[in-house]
């Protein structure tokens, strides 16, 4: 099956082919690195990494670029705020090592690039001279303007009809322009006071701070947003890009402007595939910084590891909506526990000799070829990350039954009947669990125990006794300090009739 996306383009879902047919050029509309990134952040961050490695899988050369949005009004809010820093550049310096921190915790691939806009400008120029001597843009009081009458096919991206489009910018801007839905692709002067305090979230300053400006043939200014993804895209992929992805908030005006201005400038198709993730919900409404209703992507991490996230990111496709939840969390833990179970009853099961070579189970072996056949068609799919993940917990399910129906033929003394474990049909299934696990960005196994691993269970066992000795003396509530202290730990503690079990992080 070839693989098949949702192009936002054309609202049909194509045959995915590419400029080039051994190489795929991928492009998304990273973070305005003004907070620290959260979940509805590592949801596209997640699913844009697993496009990545599926286009790997099926043999492609991905060449992946990511920018980092560090020219912004919100940038410039924080300024002074929380020792973030003292200028613009200090302020995105600290995000970005932050964001990319938090991009190494969830186990992404490193893109090819993460160019900046900072790093970008005399491209964004170059780029409003080529429009403006192509008469799509115009100059008006120091600030640039794109003129949206100028391109025949403004709105198809979102369905827009241009007459019927509200007007774009602050009440300055509108009356610098000609057309009310005319975007800035340069704006005179550094950020206006009060944008600053719209995104000022509590912080005053006697005088707001206006961030960064750059000379350029209309005087000094700033670049506007919509350009900067077409400048910074372009520079590192060409004219024309196979994939876009981005935020479905994204859609309109941003990814129908960059259209405009990239085709007006070259005459070229900008993206043949528009891919877009659907909103993160909270509640009734979506994760955003804005409206402060978010989990960061460190706070997750610390709390469920890497592999519960990713597993509760591609439980839903990257194009359905998501809702975040204790319960989908709690699901999202349960999901992962059966996968990693199998794993390791499989993993301890083949590296014994309980394993025989001359064993075969066929319902096994059967069971995981059809797993790897349905992940492969969901991936196929639309990058179905929701089937897919059901054709994993597939594969759990085939060894847990393997391994059920060998126990049940055990002998007496614990010895394996004559049938015993099928070495070949396990070897598949952890190489498929480990395979396809990794097209997920889940990692199986974990490191080898170590020497300060087994020191740490010999300590958790010590506290759990001193729990105990509190417990029987009535200290009931020092006992349950000592459990909470333990779970802040990451350790996982179950009280049973024969005293308390655990597992470490």
């Amino acid at each position: 099956m070839t693989l098949h996306v949702s192009n936002t383009l054309t609202g049909e879902t194509e045959p995915f082919e590419p400029q080039d047919p051994e190489n795929v050029s991928l492009y998304y509309c990273g973070l305005t690195v003004s907070d620290p990134p959260h979940l509805g952040h590592a949801r596209s961050w997640v699913h844009v990494d697993v496009m990545h490695r599926w286009l790997e899988f099926l043999g492609y050369d991905v060449r992946h670029v990511e920018n980092f949005t560090d020219v912004n009004e919100k940038i410039v809010a924080r300024i002074g705020q929380d020792e973030l820093g003292e200028s613009e550049n200090e302020v995105a310096d600290t995000y970005i090592e932050q964001t990319i921190a938090d991009m190494r915790a969830l186990n992404l691939l490193r893109a090819e690039v993460y160019p900046r806009v900072s790093e970008h400008v005399p491209e964004i120029i170059e780029l409003v001279e080529t429009l403006i001597d192509g008469g799509y843009a115009y100059e008006s009081n120091g600030s640039v303007y794109f003129d949206v009458t100028s391109f025949e096919e403004y709105g198809r991206l979102s369905n827009q009809d241009l007459e019927a489009i509200e007007a774009q910018g602050d009440p300055d801007e509108q009356s610098e322009k000609r057309h009310p839905a005319d975007f800035a692709l340069w704006k005179a002067g550094a950020v206006a006071p009060d944008a600053v305090r719209e995104h000022a979230k509590g912080a005053t300053w006697e005088r707001p701070p206006g961030g960064q400006t750059w000379e350029s043939p209309w005087g000094e200014g700033r670049p506007g947003w919509h350009i900067e993804c077409s400048a910074m895209s372009m520079t590192h992929l060409g004219e024309t890009l196979d994939v876009h992805v981005g935020g479905r908030d994204l859609v309109f005006p941003h990814h129908e402007n960059e259209i405009a201005q990239s085709e007006a400038a070259t005459g070229q198709r900008f993206a043949r595939y528009w891919l877009h993730c659907e909103l993160f919900q909270m509640g009734e409404t979506k994760m955003s910084s804005s409206l402060g209703n978010f989990v960061t992507v460190e706070e997750a991490v610390e709390e469920w590891g890497t592999n519960v996230i990713r597993t509760f990111l591609t439980a839903g496709s990257y194009n359905s909506s998501q809702l975040y939840s204790d319960e989908t969390i709690r699901e999202a833990k349960e999901r992962w526990g059966r996968l990693e179970r199998a794993y390791e009853g499989a993993v301890d099961t083949i590296d014994s000799p309980r394993a025989h070579s001359k064993v075969e189970d066929r319902a096994l072996r059967d069971s995981v070829a059809e797993a790897r056949a349905a992940f492969v068609d969901a991936m196929n799919d639309d990058f179905n990350t929701r089937e897919a993940q059901s054709a994993l917990l597939e594969v759990a399910s085939a060894i847990n039954r393997h391994l059920a129906d060998a126990d049940n033929e055990m002998s007496d003394d614990g010895t394996a009947s004559a049938d015993g474990y099928d070495y070949r049909g396990l070897n598949r299934a952890v190489n498929t669990l480990e395979e396809l696990g990794d097209v997920l960005g889940l990692s199986f196994g974990g490191e080898e125990p170590t020497g300060d691993v087994e020191l740490a269970g010999e300590v958790v066992e010590l506290v759990l006794e001193v729990r105990e000795s509190e417990r029987e003396a009535g200290n009931y509530e020092r006992a349950d300090e000592l459990r909470d202290e333990l779970s802040a730990l990451g350790v996982e503690i179950q009280d049973t009739d024969d005293g308390a079990t655990y597992r470490l992080p």
